[in-house]
């Protein structure tokens, strides 16, 4: 099941309400990631406390760890890792890009499938579009993702060219085409997204949209952005497509991105978010706060009586000092990299909060601009 209401537009930013059954998710918003059925360092009541309303799964890692019968056994990944609200998972096709290594050499794409080999145990293994809808029919999660091949921006040094990327975006096609067979032949109760591929040619992510768009999908994602393009490549093709997608249905932009990605995507069009950014920065010591970035590791920090934002009412703001967090990274403390999440994802959860109140009172342009201004101005 899968109901959008689109509550309030200004220009091209979107304010919107999506009903799933695990719940409601008022958009746009971020979904924190949570590769292996946890987002690292994070208890789900903390993500609770926190706003979030919707969080991801990785449909790749949980098939090899802990594997469909472990899941099955719980009757989906809501159980398994006591989260009650909706949950998203992907559908292994960035994992499978990813394995492909500097020479692309990793993995053998068929169109059938994928073959690889497993980074766990080396096992020999054969992920298809119907492989992974049955692995998300097993997680049962709210959304689910097409298969598809990220389209490489480049490979061994070399730029994939347009007709390279048309190759890769006509066989997603064909992939969303037999994911959705799969999908309604499985009779999965939940919601199935088509992805945009079509790597930086506008022309290809045209095509890809109006095909995707005649398979009448319940909501479709952006891919094969921020996989190692430069930064303004990934905002000419978030600035193109997410418009062009069909009004009455959920956008996602998939793995982005900065906070500043945040606010320019909503004001593309864009209704959902994730990014592992908020965490695996934390865990390098790296915090988001309303007036810039903060390099918590830095000596500056060593006596600092000063919350990480004095703006900010997460519980790591609420009861600890920079200096307290400086010592604990210095000291290589677990709390360390817990706090700091806490923290960033409080953070991000937070500036959708806010941009959604900016867009219910028809205030977006000029919370855009203070925004920027106040990122800019640095801690």
């Amino acid at each position: 099941m899968l109901r959008f209401e689109l509550l309030k537009t200004t220009d091209q930013a979107r304010r919107g309400r999506l009903t799933l059954n695990h719940g409601v998710v008022e958009t746009p918003t971020f979904m924190p990631v949570g590769t292996y059925g946890t987002v690292k360092g994070v208890l789900p009541r903390s993500l609770l406390e926190m706003g979030a309303e919707i969080i991801l799964g990785n449909t790749f890692h949980l098939w090899l760890r802990p594997g469909l019968d472990v899941v099955r056994g719980f009757g989906g990944l809501h159980r398994f890792e006591a989260w009650p609200r909706p949950m998203l998972t992907d559908s292994g096709g960035f994992q499978v890009w990813s394995l492909a290594g500097a020479d692309g050499q990793g993995r053998k794409i068929s169109e059938e499938g994928v073959r690889f080999a497993s980074p766990v145990n080396g096992d020999r293994l054969f992920l298809t579009p119907e492989v992974s809808m049955q692995i998300q029919t097993v997680l049962n999660s709210d959304i689910a993702m097409q298969l598809d091949e990220c389209t490489p921006y480049q490979t061994a040094g070399h730029l994939t060219t347009e007709a390279e990327a048309r190759v890769s975006m006509e066989l997603s096609l064909r992939w969303a085409q037999r994911s959705q067979a799969e999908f309604a032949r499985l009779e999965n109760p939940n919601a199935l997204f088509g992805i945009v591929q079509g790597g930086m040619y506008e022309p290809l992510r045209e095509a890809s949209l109006a095909a995707l768009v005649e398979l009448d999908l319940p909501g479709y994602a952006i891919g094969g952005v921020s996989v190692g393009e430069p930064k303004d490549e990934m905002l000419r093709i978030m600035a193109h497509t997410p418009h062009r997608l069909p009004a009455h249905k959920p956008r996602y932009l998939m793995g982005v991105g900065t906070p500043e990605d945040l606010v320019e995507g909503v004001a593309c069009g864009v209704d959902l978010f994730d990014c592992v950014m908020p965490t695996r920065n934390a865990r390098n010591g790296h915090l988001f706060t309303r007036f810039g970035d903060l390099k918590i590791r830095n000596a500056r920090h060593r006596d600092d009586p000063q919350p990480i934002d004095t703006t900010c009412t997460c519980h790591a703001c609420a009861q600890f000092s920079r200096a307290y967090l400086h010592h604990l990274e210095r000291c290589g403390e677990m709390l360390a990299p817990m706090l700091a999440s806490i923290h960033n994802l409080h953070y991000y959860l937070n500036l959708m909060r806010e941009v959604r109140q900016a867009l219910d009172e028809d205030r977006f342009d000029a919370f855009r601009v203070q925004f920027q201004a106040d990122r800019a101005r640095g801690v």
